[in-house]
């Protein structure tokens, strides 16, 4: 079971001056679902290299099992240190991708031609491709084999308006994830703000918030099994 993990290696949060990058516990959490079932997991990003954290999801109170094992694993800090470029990986090598949120997709994975173009083969393959909070970003121009977005017509959800009201960068971000996939003919929806939910609609799987992230790569670990 070989699966790709595509983070963002975008830090910069708009015009703030503050940081952003990948979510820890959106990354620590599937990755840790995978390797206990003896998955071959491989790391890579638009510009290969050590993919930015959002300090964010390095506060005490965003602190989960997973995050605290993510933070005593030296072997896998130094594997996140090397991530390969997107532009050198292939969909014929992996039976699943899975896309972290964390703010920084928004701006890098939803315009980057080599994510579009591997969620695209991926899917056209009907391998599993599963994203979780804002990671559905990288969904924006993705189209499925009919040309028309993949998320149309589709059950999807991800960080809904509400919970980035709540972060209070609704007027930072280029778009809004729940705005995007309900313009793009996906069928949105959501749970309450901050709970686990995670839709799945064929190969496609899809999770809400931070704390979906372990169901998200649940769902996609039934799917490859």
């Amino acid at each position: 079971m070989k699966i790709l993990f595509v983070l963002t290696s975008h830090d910069e949060l708009g015009n703030t001056g503050k940081k952003t990058g990948f979510w820890i516990e959106e990354f620590a959490s599937p990755y840790y679902v995978f390797e206990d079932e003896g998955a071959d997991i491989t790391l890579a990003s638009p510009q290969g290299g050590q993919p930015p954290i959002d300090p964010s999801s390095d506060t005490a109170d965003a602190q989960t099992e997973a995050t605290k094992r993510f933070k005593n694993d030296k072997e896998l800090q130094q594997k996140l240190a090397e991530t390969q470029k997107l532009s050198n990986v292939n969909e014929a090598d992996f039976d699943a991708v899975f896309y972290p949120g964390g703010h920084g997709p928004l701006w890098d994975l939803a315009e980057d031609d080599d994510s579009i173009n591997l969620i695209e083969s991926f899917n056209k393959a009907n391998k599993p491709v599963g994203f979780v909070c804002h990671a559905p970003a990288a969904l924006k121009k993705v189209n499925g084999t009919d040309e028309e977005p993949l998320v149309k017509g589709r059950k999807v959800t991800g960080f809904s308006n509400e919970e980035e009201e709540a972060v209070g960068l609704t007027e930072v971000v280029p778009f809004k994830v729940e705005d995007m996939l309900t313009e793009n003919g996906g069928i949105y929806s959501k749970a309450d703000s901050w709970e686990s939910y995670a839709l799945e609609d064929g190969n496609l799987i899809t999770g809400q918030n931070p704390a979906s992230s372990e169901l998200v790569a649940k769902k996609m670990l039934s799917q490859l099994k």
